[in-house]
Parts: structure tokens; sequence; C-alpha cells
């Protein structure tokens, strides 16, 4: 058995990741960033130390606290922790318009690549948290080597072309 295809006692099909909950400095700061940013609806909020965010009706997608960190700084470069999380769009159209927003309110973009099953934009939010905006293409888009195994690359994205999307 080849372990880049299957673990030898793999999870159900159907588990997906619930939700991301992060550690902010500033709780109001980071919900203007996700909701009035990213567009994530408030669904609950508790006093001054927590939130959670979510599409579509969802309790919650994003959990945001400051109970062991209001007023900190982000973690230090070259350590471990977080890489990013990364919000998947529907279709191309909506991650343009997610990009788009995301523009629009001033937030640098830190990277764009295509990799050849997606199409993604990095950014950071304000605590310095990595956040990946992509879309996924169609499976039978998908590039696969000589062997038919999934080959993933790391190619520039248009984002000219993107942003004409939305």
């Amino acid at each position: 058995m080849d372990p880049l295809i299957a673990a030898p006692n793999p999870v159900s099909p159907k588990a997906k990741i619930g939700h991301v909950h992060l550690k902010v400095a500033d709780l109001d700061r980071a919900i203007g960033f996700y909701s009035g940013v990213l567009g994530f609806d408030l669904m609950q909020k508790f006093g001054d130390s927590a939130a959670f965010l979510a599409a579509g009706g969802y309790h919650h997608h994003l959990g945001l606290n400051v109970w062991e960190s209001a007023g900190g700084t982000p973690p230090p470069k070259k350590h471990t922790g977080l890489y990013h999380t990364a919000f998947l769009y529907p279709t191309r159209t909506d991650l343009a318009d997610a990009v788009k927003r995301v523009v629009a309110a001033g937030y640098p973009i830190t990277g764009m690549a295509d990799h050849g099953v997606s199409e993604a934009v990095y950014l950071d939010d304000p605590d310095g948290n990595g956040v990946e905006l992509y879309w996924d293409k169609p499976s039978e888009e998908w590039p696969l080597d000589a062997d038919g195994k999934l080959a993933m690359v790391n190619v520039p994205l248009d984002l000219e072309g993107l942003l004409a999307e939305a």
C-alpha cells in the first residue's frame, strides 16, 4: 500500500474540519477583519472575551478569544504554530469577491498561487495569523502524473484575471 494514497486506518471520508479557534490580541479588531472584511456572520459574542463567526447560518466556523492573549503580540517567525487557516469558497467568482474585499480594505496580499487543484490567495489577519482564501477546481481538472497520482503544482496565479470575475 502506498502511504501517500491511503492511511492504514483511514478516517471516515465524511470527516471534515469543523472550526478553527484563534487566540487574538484585540477581539473587536479581529471581528472587524473576519466579519467586516471577509464577511463571516457574527453568530455570538461573549462579552469582551470571545466571539463565534460562521457562514450560512452554521453555529461557528471560527472562534476568536482573548482569554490568554489580550494585548499580545504575534508569535515570532521561525517557530511552530498554525501556518494558516484556509477558507474554501464554492466558486472562483466567490473567491474573487473575497479577494476584492481584502484589497479594498487595504490588507496586503502576501502570496498567491495556482496549485493545479486550487487557486489560492494568502494574507495575514491583524494578529499575524496566516489566512488562505481559495477555491477548488473541478476534480477532473486536477493534474496527475504518469502513474495517475495527484501532482499538485505551485505556479503563479493571475490575480488580475481572478479579480475580473468579481
